[in-house]
């Protein structure tokens, strides 16, 4: 018995030791899909995300960055949740990932993705043409009021944060705006300096070179603290001069909007792990920090659990102020 029980253990010996699990790596160029118009803050957000990646060699297969913008974003969303199982497929936007479905009859719903990282938090700001007479924020509420509901706020996207930030307004000042949605941040830039429009809400990035340009001016920010310290933007401002909106009279404490990527539902748990490192990698390189000073947003980084939970309360409040606006679908 006790030779049997030798030759039994040395032969379990001789047997090839378990083989590890490959690390999981794209096998073909990857595909960043972004769900809003060029030039917007999505745009540039998933164009950030690729030019760490790339110059520091974080990933060997190419980026493609494909724009599809169509439906507020929607047009992305089902065509990244059509790719089920793919991990080349990487879906940039920002919380209307869970908002847009809830205002709009779309083919998709948050829980049909598997969202990444939260990479960024986009502050907002109330913004007028460069050479608008209006200086600040109590010249803004009085300039709305005497337009008698006329005037005109441009946003990207409909039933998203810009427009929910004009309802806020309307409320926090008493009165009615008007509200008219671009496909991006961009194009709101573009048609408030053109002189097309009465301001808008863009985030930092979306606006930063038509200030610099003196062709837009931001009044104030939508955050209870001004911004971090930083360089000259303009030839006598910084992100850090322009004062809270709350400051100037206007009863908005904060907004911020997360940017996030994800991948399609049902991908491989490896691959889930392959992103969620390479955006933690992407988020401690030079060119990362600089997007982030440079647009004036809050570099925080949720992964994981503490994405989930972000997500759960966020849906939880906008369905909340979506039904009370009336916006639910039914």
């Amino acid at each position: 018995m006790k030779r049997l029980a030798y030759l039994a253990a040395a032969a379990v010996a001789l047997l090839p030791a378990p083989v590890a699990l490959a690390e999981w790596k794209p096998s073909k160029a990857v595909e960043f899909v972004v769900t809003a118009g060029a030039g917007g803050g999505t745009d540039i957000f998933a164009r950030a995300v690729q030019a760490a990646v790339q110059k520091n060699n974080l990933m060997s297969q190419p980026i493609i960055v494909t724009i599809k913008g169509g439906g507020s974003g929607a047009e992305g969303y089902v065509y990244t949740k059509s790719a089920e199982g793919d991990p080349h497929k990487l879906v940039f936007g920002t919380h209307n990932m869970y908002v847009l479905p809830l205002a709009a009859k779309v083919a998709f719903t948050h829980r049909d993705l598997t969202p990444i990282a939260a990479m960024v938090f986009d502050e907002f700001m109330i913004w007028v043409k460069g050479d608008s007479p209006i200086k600040d924020a109590k010249g803004f509420v009085e300039a709305v009021k005497a337009k008698g509901g006329q005037w005109k706020m441009a946003g990207a996207q409909s039933k998203d944060s810009d427009e929910l930030i004009t309802k806020l307004l309307d409320k926090a000042i008493g009165t009615k705006i008007i509200y008219v949605p671009y496909k991006s941040g961009g194009e709101a830039d573009v048609q408030l300096s053109g002189g097309h429009l009465d301001s808008h809400v863009n985030n930092p990035a979306e606006s930063v070179g038509n200030w610099k340009a003196g062709k837009v001016r931001p009044l104030c920010v939508f955050n209870r603290e001004p911004l971090a310290a930083g360089p000259k933007v303009t030839e006598t401002q910084a992100w850090s001069d322009i004062p809270t909106c709350r400051s100037q009279g206007i009863a908005i404490d904060q907004f911020q909007q997360p940017r996030i990527a994800s991948l399609p539902g049902k991908v491989p748990a490896e691959a889930v792990a392959f992103y969620q490192d390479l955006l933690r990698k992407v988020a401690e390189t030079p060119e990362w920090k600089e997007y982030v000073a440079r647009t004036a947003q809050s570099g925080r980084v949720l992964i994981g659990g503490d994405l989930t939970k972000f997500i759960d309360g966020d849906y939880a409040r906008f369905q909340a102020v979506f039904k009370e606006e009336g916006w639910l679908v039914q």
